[in-house]
């Protein structure tokens, strides 16, 4: 990952990050699809700079790293951003830093969120009466995972009718590591969860 380029997010007091944060990581996510190499991997990885320090938990800036210059070309985020202009500023691609001494692991975490899918689990599980398993998930919201995340749809059903589209959150956890690893790149930007195949990108 020799070179970058930065998209900064510009919400306003109509349009909040959470609603750019979903428009913006949804068009970069049918580019990567579109851009995939010959194993269905991403040559592009994603870096989220500001990730748990502004108040906003992902910040406001998106970092996409490639191995060329001329993959980020290729990627042309213009294209991607045209209806989204007046809320991005993209940088010119850059080398990335000779300083650089720290990597970052991004990869997507998946939690059953249901209430009432894990309190069936749990009542089969343990022989409990579904009204008991309930009580055991009271507050769940409460309790679920505080890592950042954005509302994505489902490419399978982009071309879907509105009431059928398949709407879930994108958790997106983070790894500082000290040493670069050259795995694999998921069509999120994200890398792949497996540990001999994990992908990192420059931390700065």
């Amino acid at each position: 990952m020799n070179h970058y380029q930065d998209i900064t997010l510009l919400p306003d007091a109509e349009v909040n990050p959470g609603f750019l944060w979903e428009k913006i990581y949804q068009q970069f996510h049918l580019a990567l699809a579109e851009n995939k190499n010959s194993a269905g991997k991403s040559e592009i990885g994603i870096s989220f700079p500001q990730y748990k320090k502004e108040s906003f938990p992902l910040g406001s800036k998106l970092r996409l790293f490639a191995k060329t210059a001329a993959e980020l070309e290729q990627l042309n985020t213009q294209k991607w951003l045209n209806r989204l202009t007046d809320y991005t500023h993209s940088t010119s691609i850059r080398g990335v830093p000779t300083t650089v001494t720290q990597f970052a692991i991004f990869k997507r975490r998946q939690f059953d969120t249901n209430p009432h899918r894990l309190a069936k689990r749990r009542s089969m599980r343990k022989g409990e009466s579904i009204e008991q398993a309930l009580k055991h998930y009271s507050g769940f919201n409460d309790r679920e995972t505080k890592l950042p995340y954005i509302n994505m749809v489902s490419l399978s059903s982009e071309q879907s009718s509105c009431k059928s589209r398949h709407r879930f959150k994108l958790f997106i956890e983070q790894e500082i590591v000290f040493e670069f690893s050259a795995g694999e790149f998921n069509c999120y930007g994200l890398s792949s969860r497996e540990q001999a195949k994990k992908s990192t990108v420059p931390w700065f």
